[in-house]
């Protein structure tokens, strides 16, 4: 760990396969707190690179626990967090409305580290109980649409690393990673990054993955689409920069999409608007978020009506039906 500190202290970069042995090193808790830490806290001195990310990436799938999802075309809708804006839990509350729409969900989280709750937090508290057991797992997608996998359930790494991150309190290179280590490796992603930068190298990493993907990105600093102002979207089969207005949604306030200062309220906002209770920019922003992962499965079709399918979902119950059924 000595020799790679002083190559990063010299700004010099890992390449893949240096990035992929020092993680699963990490995992194999071969370090102690202080080198581990140490190791983490260069990453903020600097971007990451492609090479890193893909060896970092490549560490973590190997290690992971896997999940077979027996041929089940399901997407993963998830951010990298990091973006500090105390936003509702967006992606997870549009994960049950593209399930209500019919869709296989298979959802991959973990607690929050820099934020006030993460979708672990939230599903925890409103009585999700994380597992790790594969029939399980594909029960809740059969019957639900939906599963989740708590991350330190299948990555040793995140496991390892959990504490530090926690005591750092920071964004660091492994919220990069959660969205790239989904253990199901599932054939559709949504991916949400919190800077442009990260879209670009997220495209480079999906376009050798074979997967339907779209990377969104709000162009005010958001991991998300928030409606706040521009967004970008790149996705396999297009790219392109919407203006709320240009899919008939309205230009929202930051102050409209909070998300409350404790896990009781996070969960509170999340069901309040599961329940049809929500308010126009909430519902608005879980609709075109939800409407852009409906789009992995049809790229054929208007964003525009890949929304109105999720509104469906949301305004006749079938997405609070969901987490009904996950959590009864």
């Amino acid at each position: 760990m000595k020799e790679v500190l002083n190559k990063l202290f010299l700004h010099k970069t890992l390449s893949k396969a240096e990035a992929k042995d020092i993680l699963i090193r990490i995992s194999n808790a071969e370090f102690n707190e202080a080198l581990m830490t140490a190791f983490i806290t260069c990453f903020k001195l600097r971007p990451i690179h492609v090479d890193e990310l893909e060896g970092f990436k490549d560490a973590l799938i190997e290690l992971k626990k896997p999940i077979d999802l027996r041929g089940i075309d399901a997407i993963d809708v998830c951010g990298t967090g990091g973006d500090k804006k105390n936003t509702f839990n967006i992606s997870t509350l549009s994960a049950f409305v593209i399930a209500g729409a019919g869709y296989k969900v298979a959802k991959h989280g973990n607690y929050s580290v820099s934020s006030k709750c993460g979708s672990s937090n939230v599903l925890e508290y409103l009585g999700y109980v994380f597992t790790d057991e594969e029939d399980k797992l594909l029960k809740q997608i059969d019957e639900a649409n939906l599963c989740f996998f708590h991350a330190p359930l299948f990555h040793p790494t995140m496991k390892a690393v959990g504490p530090i991150r926690r005591q750092l309190g920071m964004v660091t290179f492994f919220n990069m990673l959660g969205p790239l280590v989904n253990p199901a490796e599932p054939p559709k992603q949504l991916a949400g990054v919190f800077n442009m930068e990260l879209a670009r190298l997220y495209q480079y990493v999906f376009q050798n993955s074979g997967k339907d993907y779209a990377i969104i990105h709000g162009l005010d600093g958001y991991d998300e689409v928030s409606l706040t102002g521009p967004f970008s979207v790149k996705a396999s089969t297009y790219e392109r920069i919407y203006d709320p207005g240009d899919i008939n949604m309205p230009r929202l306030n930051p102050t409209d999409l909070q998300g409350g200062e404790t896990v009781e309220e996070a969960a509170e906002i999340f069901t309040t608007i599961l329940k049809g209770e929500g308010t126009i920019p909430q519902n608005s922003v879980a609709l075109v978020n939800a409407g852009l992962a409906i789009q992995c499965f049809k790229p054929e079709i208007a964003l525009e009506a890949c929304i109105e399918e999720a509104k469906s979902s949301l305004e006749s119950g079938r997405a609070l039906q969901v987490l009904k059924k996950l959590t009864r």
